[in-house]
């Protein structure tokens, strides 16, 4: 995966509506509160998905970030986060809280957040982001009714990047008729400050919850 570029500005003239930051990358941005517990997992557990279902040359085209609502700046993630990552074979190291800000929901192609007052949080924003933001579980269910043959092959770095704005367009356009069977089942519930057993618990729902948007993200399972 490619790690965030250094530097936080935004860029001297940014896109318009709809149109992508940069058209040879797709950026994913995972919200929570705090940055220090949720958004840290899901944040690492995408890319450590994306790396084992892609490998190093074609993940390139696809950026995972987060941030919180009332992020921690420059703060580390809790440690009971970091061992669940590890439990998981993800990579937590060198992890920095991130205040949300306007230029980080400029840039995402997708907007991933842990419960709907983070969505509703990140649309109140502006900048288009209404049609690209989606709790993580909401997103998880559209895209199990998305046909994968009626998205773009993602044979290379541009085809993942082109299947991927593909997957984002076709969820939108379900949101309205695949709805939640309470509000509740679009929620996960922030672990700060549980023991690790509740953490572990955590980082098996957003696992789970992940699994399927990594494949329809990339067409490929899981390896055995």
């Amino acid at each position: 995966m490619t790690p965030p570029p250094a530097g936080r500005g935004i860029p001297a003239q940014p896109p318009g509506p709809g149109a992508p930051a940069d058209p040879g990358v797709f950026r994913i941005l995972h919200v929570s509160t705090g940055n220090v517990c949720r958004s840290p997992i899901t944040e690492r557990l995408t890319r450590h998905a994306l790396a084992d279902r892609l490998g190093g040359a074609r993940s390139g085209g696809i950026v995972v970030e987060s941030a919180g609502t009332w992020g921690h700046e420059g703060a580390p993630m809790e440690e009971h986060a970091a061992a669940v990552l590890l439990e998981h074979g993800a990579d937590p190291d060198g992890f920095l809280g991130r205040e949300l800000l306007d230029e980080h929901v400029i840039r995402a192609d997708l907007v991933l957040t842990a419960t709907r007052d983070h969505r509703a949080q990140v649309i109140s924003m502006g900048h288009s982001a209404g049609l690209r933001t989606f709790t993580l579980k909401e997103f998880t269910r559209l895209v199990r009714a998305i046909d994968p043959a009626t998205l773009p092959a993602p044979g290379t770095t541009a085809g993942v990047v082109e299947r991927a704005r593909a997957l984002v367009q076709a969820a939108a356009a379900l949101r309205g008729w695949l709805l939640a069977p309470s509000p509740e089942a679009d929620e996960i519930y922030d672990p700060y400050g549980a023991p690790i057993p509740y953490f572990r618990s955590v980082g098996d729902e957003i696992s789970q919850a992940l699994d399927p948007v990594v494949t329809a993200l990339t067409g490929a399972r899981a390896r055995a």
